[in-house]
Order: C-alpha cells, then structure tokens, then sequence
C-alpha cells in the first residue's frame, strides 16, 4: 500500500538513523577495548616477561582485567549481531581447531522426518553434516563406603577380617583422587585452599582449609621422592638450566609475610635431537646465595646454562672441584638492549637487537638437529656474530655515560661474554635459557 508506505517512511528512516548510529558507536567501543588489551598484552606477554615467577597479585589483577576487557567486546558484539544477522549469515563460517582425539565423543544421529509421500520408498544416504560442540561433565563428590564384615566360626575361637587398605591419609576421608584434585588445583591452577572451601560448600561438602593444608603437607611429604627422584635424573643431562625467583611466605606464627627463594633446574633435550620429555626439579630456599646452587647441583658434570646472577660463579671455580662450565643466555643479555630500541632511544641498542636477530635465525635452523651439525652452524656463523657484538659493546662503553640504561646494558652483556663463548662451543646448549620460564607453572 503506497499510501501506508508514505506514512511510515519517515519513521522507519529514523530507526535506521538510530541502528547506524547504535552500530557505529558499538564499533568504536570495540575498537578501544581491543586497543587497551592489546597494549595490556604486550606489557605482560611481550618479550620482557621472561624473568622466572610464579604469577603474584598484579597478575592476577591484569588478568582479571584482560577476562572483562573480553567479555565486554564479547557482550557488544552480540548485541550488535542482532541487529546484522542477515548480513552474518551470508559470512563464510569461521574454521575452527579440531578438538583433541583423545576426548570423548558421545554422537547423536537426528534423522529428518519422512513425509508422506515418501511411505514405502527406500532411503539412500547421499552425505551429512557434522558437527562438533564441547561439552563438560561436572564434577562431582561422592562417598566411597568401604565395608570390612567380620566373621566368627561356630564352634570355634577367631574372628577373622580383611586388613584395611593402605591410604595417604590414615584413618582421613580423602580419597587419593581428593587429594589430587586439591593438589592440582592449588599448585597448578593457583587456587588457595579458602577459594576451594567455598567452591566446594556450593556442594555442601564442608573441607576445612586448615584440614586441607595438613592434606597438602601429608602429600608433599609422600611425593618427596619423586621429586628427588625428577631432581637426579635432571643433574644427568649435558645440560642443565637454572634460574630463581623471590617467593612471598607467611612466616610461621608471625603472619607476617617474609622473602623466600624457589630455584628451578630444568632439561629439555628435544634442541638438539635428544629423546627424552623436558623435566624441572625444584628447591624451596630461605636465601639466594650461591652456596643454594653450590648444596643443589652437587655431584653434577656438565655445562649450567644461567643468567648473569653472580652466585653461579662459585660452581665454575677450581675450589669447588666442580667440572661444571657456565654457558650464557641470550635473551637476559638482550633484553636491556631491546626495550632501548622499542623506546627508540639508541641506535646502538637497535644494532644490537639486528644483530642478535641473526644469532636467533642460526639456532632457528639447526633446531633438533644433531650435535655435529649445531657445532659446525654455529662455528661458522654464530661465533662471528658474538665476538662482534662484544667487540660493539666495548667501543660503546668508553663513548657513553656510566649510569645510563645503555651503559648497564653492555657491562652486563660483556660481564657474561666467556659464558657466550661456552653456549656458542657446545652443541646442547641452545642461545636461551627460557626454559626454566617455559616450565615455571609445571
């Protein structure tokens, strides 16, 4: 009807004013949150964040920000999506990774319903769509009743029953799989025990987070020889990593909290073509003196790939009768030097960023390769590379002022040359010691 299109016109077009309107500033509000999270981002995951930590509260805190700038873009795109479900249909479906083989999978065959000219046809399958959605079973807590019958003989004396079995907690009611649920919870995903008492109250499951933390104490105690058992067969490779952290503890009885040290040595062989899985031991110290590392690493031969951390000087010295080699790490001796050249405030900073680019690009190739052929690599390449960049930084120092970032920068990198010159000789030792890092949440 023209007559009914006319007078609605005016109406309709400004319902349109208000979507694009509407949409427009959707748009623009999605565009400064991707801008803040992406720079939040690069100021937690860039390439600074290689030091060896567990995860503390301003962590916790950006990650919590980094989940709600997410759920925001995530709650403006739907609502904006009701508005353009037309124009999204017509969009290619996005290609997502294929879920794991390992998990389960539970199929459900819709059949399509047959209509009644179809009665007493036969059906011939041409093809189906398939779909895949994640699914999660809850878990849940149930109650293992364990029955011991005891039994007497007419006629006779002796009551016999079956021993009780052996748990980790003798005479408790965890299960072991409590106990690991726990455990894994607590250490591996850095929940406290005080957020799992409530979680679990949701269940009306009362644990106590005094009676968990006796829980965790029993069990460490039982795992300590797996874990001297990981720590021995660590001190057995060609190479070792090691890095240390600071480690915030309550004191006991003070609730006061004090500066506690936990030291990671870690394996990973799978660099230069070696079998065996990537393992890390680990060492709860009150200090940080070397003589930490001195008691850890006793009896082990090989090469200890570090930072620029002076204690780890007394494994390499004669009087320790160590036949232990210090090797260095690239990314600690870079990593001065590019947050000089991210700032763009020397150019010596960004030549030596270039140049350590090509020493990277070196170890890029011979990755996995064998030890013959990482040697020969990088006795043609890399050992070029560093004593240039050595031979850079002392003409630089002399040039520059001793208390500015760049001066610091190259004493530290020339402090650890000799350990460059060992990482360069040595086949199973890559140009960064980040395992540690890598393996920190293990």
């Amino acid at each position: 009807m023209p007559w009914l299109r006319k007078r609605l016109a005016p109406a309709l077009e400004s319902q349109i004013a208000v979507l694009k309107a509407y949409n427009a500033d959707a748009d623009a509000r999605i565009a400064r949150l991707t801008q803040i999270l992406k720079a939040f981002d690069r100021a937690r995951f860039g390439r600074r964040s290689e030091k060896l930590g567990p995860a503390n509260e301003d962590d916790d805190q950006q990650a919590f920000v980094f989940e709600e700038i997410e759920i925001g873009i995530a709650a403006i795109k739907a609502q904006v999506s009701k508005g353009r479900e037309q124009a999204d249909s017509k969009r290619a479906p996005r290609r997502r990774k294929g879920f794991a083989p390992r998990l389960e999978r539970i199929e459900t065959v819709i059949e399509p319903e047959e209509l009644a000219e179809h009665a007493g046809k036969q059906k011939v399958l041409i093809g189906e769509d398939v779909s895949e959605r994640l699914d999660v079973v809850p878990a849940k807590f149930r109650v293992i009743v364990t029955r011991r019958p005891k039994y007497a003989f007419k006629n006779a004396d002796g009551v016999i029953q079956a021993p009780a079995p052996a748990h980790i907690i003798e005479g408790g009611i965890p299960t072991e799989a409590l106990l690991a649920q726990i455990a894994v919870a607590k250490y591996a995903d850095g929940l406290p025990l005080y957020r799992q008492e409530a979680i679990y109250a949701r269940d009306d499951v009362e644990l106590d987070r005094q009676l968990m933390a006796q829980w965790m104490g029993k069990l460490g105690f039982e795992l300590e020889i797996v874990a001297d058992y990981v720590f021995s067969e660590v001190k057995k490779a060609e190479r070792v990593f090691a890095d240390e952290t600071t480690l915030p503890t309550l004191a006991p009885g003070s609730g006061s909290r004090k500066t506690a040290y936990l030291w990671a040595y870690a394996r990973d062989d799978r660099t230069f073509g070696r079998g065996g899985p990537p393992m890390v031991g680990y060492r709860f110290e009150d200090s940080r003196s070397g003589e930490c590392a001195v008691r850890h690493l006793n009896g082990y031969r090989g090469i200890l790939q570090v930072d620029g951390y002076a204690a780890y000087n007394k494994l390499a010295r004669p009087i320790t009768a160590f036949a232990i080699a210090l090797a260095g790490c690239s990314s600690h001796s870079s990593r001065k030097f590019y947050e000089l050249h991210v700032a763009k405030s020397s150019e010596v900073a960004t030549t030596t960023v270039e140049r350590m680019a090509k020493l990277w690009q070196v170890e890029k190739t011979v990755l996995g390769q064998s030890p013959d052929a990482r040697v020969a690599a990088r006795q043609e390449a890399s050992a070029a590379i560093v004593t240039d960049l050595f031979d850079l930084r002392q003409q630089t120092l002399p040039r520059i002022s001793d208390k500015s970032q760049l001066a610091e920068a190259n004493r530290y990198a020339v402090s650890i040359f000799e350990r460059f010159l060992t990482m360069v000789a040595s086949s199973p030792t890559p140009t960064s010691s980040n395992s540690p890092s890598a393996h920190k949440h293990c």
